[in-house]
């Protein structure tokens, strides 16, 4: 009887580890943004009339509604679906979801052509292939921010604390 309950913990074990590869294949993992990190993000952010953002890894929907506080839509897209439940039930909490909205998506799925600044802390390995996405998929005049990683091809217009600022 007692090796029942084990082959089942052991078998959602296996499940979670093969899970957690999936999703740090897919993309980066879970690394919250610290408070002051989201402030300089919004500094950097050419704020202007029917601004769109999108966050690419949106995580718990920290940046999403420190923009939506601000009057700004922004769009999250989030491939762990318990990261977008706790973002839309923050943003909905706080009565923001009008403005901060989470998809459960794949970045790589994604169509980013509508959004005017794109929000991204991805991981070296994926830097490349989202340059070649976000090059083919922008509208000139898009600002991208990257948080940690450069693009290993697109020139850089500044960087500050920390912060990596394109402009397409």
């Amino acid at each position: 009887m007692l090796q029942e309950p084990l082959v089942w913990i052991a078998a959602l074990l296996i499940l979670v580890d093969v899970g957690a590869v999936w999703l740090l294949y897919r993309g980066a993992p879970f690394i919250p943004t610290k408070h002051e990190g989201v402030e300089k993000i919004l500094e950097l952010i050419d704020k202007r009339p029917n601004l769109k953002i999108a966050d690419i890894g949106s995580g718990d929907g920290r940046i999403l509604i420190a923009l939506a506080k601000q009057g700004i839509e922004a769009h999250g897209f989030e491939i762990n679906p318990v990261l977008v439940w706790w973002s839309r039930r923050k943003s909905k909490q706080l009565h923001l979801d009008h403005l901060a909205k989470t998809h459960w998506k794949d970045l790589w799925k994604a169509d980013l052509s509508d959004f005017d600044v794109i929000i991204v802390f991805g991981v070296i390995y994926i830097m490349g292939r989202l340059e070649e996405k976000l090059q083919r998929e922008l509208k000139p005049g898009s600002q991208v921010i990257s948080l940690g990683f450069q693009f290993p091809n697109w020139t850089l217009k500044e960087k500050r604390n920390g912060l990596y600022i394109y402009s397409k």
